[in-house]
């Protein structure tokens, strides 16, 4: 968890030092962008087109709506304080299992009900500090 945290401080403090979200945003896509898929050919060599094609349009939907969301998280670093941003991202996590529970059918028992209560309650510890 704490380094959960970390990353969302340095993505904080580098967006900010960097000036622009787009281009803090751009240089982090392209060098993941390019080292990702070169070490997936070096590893899957020829199998790799036959593996992906049949994920590319959802891949690439999602890909896209991911740095999407991430390009937004950073838009908002530069213009508030860190503490609500963070509080807010990780309210995610309750949301994401909110929708494997309703849309996938994906069991919300105890340990689930106890990891979003959990959350929540740090989520309100980081807005009251704030």
């Amino acid at each position: 968890i704490r380094d959960v945290y970390k990353r969302q401080v340095v993505d904080g403090v580098g967006v900010r030092a960097s000036g622009t979200s787009l281009g803090y945003i751009a240089w982090l896509m392209i060098l993941e962008g390019v080292a990702i898929p070169a070490y997936a050919l070096a590893s899957r060599r020829g199998g790799l087109r036959a593996q992906l094609r049949p994920y590319a349009v959802r891949g690439l939907a999602g890909g896209l709506l991911s740095v999407f969301a991430y390009g937004l998280v950073l838009w908002a670093q530069t213009r508030a304080e860190l503490a609500p941003i963070a509080a807010l991202r990780e309210s995610s996590i309750i949301v994401g299992a909110a929708i494997g529970a309703l849309f996938f059918k994906e069991r919300f028992g105890a340990p689930r009900v106890a990891a979003a209560g959990l959350m929540v309650v740090g989520i309100g510890l980081m807005l009251h500090a704030s």
